[in-house]
């Protein structure tokens, strides 16, 4: 599993290899599992014309990177199908234990509508180079951990090192002091078709992270002020979900559920999963040609309609917990206070623009200088993900170095 590698055929014309590494079974007990088979697939794929239009600043390179990314995922196919259900190879893997216990109030009644229950997930361990700790090890004093939770539309990528989002939690770990040198990653359940069993729609995702969570607490150790939660993408949706549930059960005399985390990081938060905007000069429109995502048409509805699931439509402009920056009229009020000091990093080329700024906007009503928002003007969606976006990237993982090490 790894970054589709680029060859050009003709203008407008590539193919594309993909990697599909093979899957361990569930095991019981944590261990590092080794691969035992390879397979290469090869996509050929024809790149609309805007791929080849830039961003003046821009150079080449970018230029055939985004027309990669572009095309491999609006064709449907990004790297190999990650499974929930089975430990992925070479790396440290755990299985977490489902928490059904810990799901009360508005969340069980959503999960009880769309059929979802709770279960067994793996979580990967990454570490700061050089650093080679034993699976579960107990936290050193003063140490904080990342919890990452990756982007993918709640319908790919995976959680596994190998993957592309992993490059964030790297990132991170490489440019952030001793304090921090290990993230783990929770393979939460991605959404399918209501036709493919099971389908997990919402609120499958948020309950696997909320195990992970706890696995964190309870079997390695670590206090809820020393988790830093961070999410790209729909992993951004998902980090606001988890803090949100976290703060609203507080205080409950049923169940005692886990503290908020120390902080969040939010990377190019999907934040707004309602309809299409109507009007065309949202960053959803004007910002298509610099950017691999696009988020409108059939294909939209279809990837949301998969994650509402029984709840409909609706539940994309009426729910805090799946779009906490929606702007209709429908959504009652939304409110951030209490929740951890927050980082935010957006795109200025890509589509999330405008919703990612309504977000920023209303947390920093509520939090106010425990808000950071910084957004690099030329950058595409998720760009932390991608190494090949610079000075834009070591910039901002310089930024959140910093204001990690701040509030300590």
């Amino acid at each position: 599993m790894f970054l589709p590698s680029l060859r050009r055929l003709d203008h407008g014309i590539f193919t594309t290899s993909f990697l599909d590494t093979a899957r361990s079974p569930r095991s019981e007990s944590p261990e590092t599992v080794m691969a035992n088979q390879t397979r290469t697939d090869t996509l050929v794929v024809e790149a609309p014309d805007h791929y080849f239009r830039e961003v003046s600043s821009w150079v080449f390179f970018f230029e055939e990177a985004l027309m990669t990314y572009g095309c491999v995922f609006r064709a449907g196919r990004w790297w190999h199908e990650p499974d929930y259900r089975a430990i992925e190879p070479k790396v440290k893997a755990v299985w977490i234990p489902a928490v059904p216990h810990l799901i009360v109030g508005e969340v069980k009644q959503w999960a009880a509508s769309n059929n979802v229950d709770a279960v067994d997930i793996p979580g990967y361990w990454i570490e700061k180079k050089g650093v080679d700790l034993p699976i579960n090890a107990r936290p050193q004093a003063g140490e904080k951990v990342l919890y990452a939770l990756h982007g993918g539309g709640y319908a790919a990528m995976s959680a596994h090192p190998d993957d592309l989002t992993s490059n964030i939690s790297r990132g991170i770990l490489k440019h952030v002091g001793p304090f921090l040198v290990r993230a783990f990653q929770v393979e939460y359940r991605n959404s399918k078709p209501a036709n493919q069993t099971p389908s997990n729609p919402f609120p499958a995702a948020l309950l696997d992270a909320i195990a992970g969570y706890n696995y964190l607490i309870q079997e390695v150790g670590f206090a809820p002020e020393d988790i830093i939660v961070e999410g790209d993408s729909a992993g951004g949706n998902l980090a606001l979900a988890l803090a949100r549930y976290l703060l609203d059960n507080q205080g409950r005399t049923d169940i005692t559920i886990p503290r908020a985390p120390a902080a969040l990081i939010l990377n190019s938060p999907w934040v707004d999963l309602g309809p299409e905007p109507s009007d065309s000069s949202s960053s959803i429109y004007t910002n298509k040609d610099t950017d691999y995502l696009y988020l409108a048409g059939p294909g939209y509805t279809f990837l949301t309609g998969n994650f509402f699931g029984n709840l409909g439509y609706s539940a994309g402009y009426t729910n805090r917990y799946i779009s906490p920056a929606s702007q209709s009229p429908c959504m009652g009020p939304i409110s951030f206070k209490g929740f951890p000091r927050t980082f935010i990093s957006s795109g200025g080329a890509e589509v999330l623009r405008d919703q990612i700024r309504v977000l920023r906007d209303r947390m920093e009503d509520d939090l106010g200088s425990n808000l950071k928002y910084t957004e690099a003007s030329d950058a595409w969606h998720d760009f932390l993900a991608f190494p090949e976006v610079e000075p834009e990237r070591s910039e901002v993982l310089h930024l959140i170095a910093d204001w990690l090490q701040s509030g300590l």
